[in-house]
């Protein structure tokens, strides 16, 4: 297993974005990912098959944005561009982020 502070996310079209593993466990599908004797657990690389770029960075900025305000309460949205919408909205569904995220352990 890698134990990594920084895991990668890779779209389809090839970007890749070095993510703090902490903030991308929010996730409950990397969370998935990194357990066990799965590749991405060895080498702390998931590839999204079916994000693109943009969108991708977009969970990513969640991600980030999650994770520095997880103990503050009232924290605005985050602004959203209206073209990727829909994909951001699957791709969330794909990642298992709901409305109320909680940080997972994968020990």
């Amino acid at each position: 297993m890698s134990d990594s502070k920084y895991i990668t996310l890779i779209s389809y079209d090839g970007f890749e974005f070095v993510v703090l593993r902490e903030a991308a466990l929010v996730s409950e599908t990397i969370g998935a990912m990194l357990r066990g004797p799965f590749r991405e657990a060895q080498t702390g690389r998931c590839e999204f098959g079916e994000i693109r770029g943009p969108v991708l960075e977009k969970v990513v900025e969640y991600f980030h944005y999650h994770y520095a305000n997880r103990n503050q309460t009232d924290v605005p949205d985050m602004d959203i561009p209206v073209d990727i919408c829909l994909e951001l909205l699957m791709a969330a569904d794909f990642l298992g982020l709901d409305s109320k995220p909680q940080m997972r352990d994968i020990s």
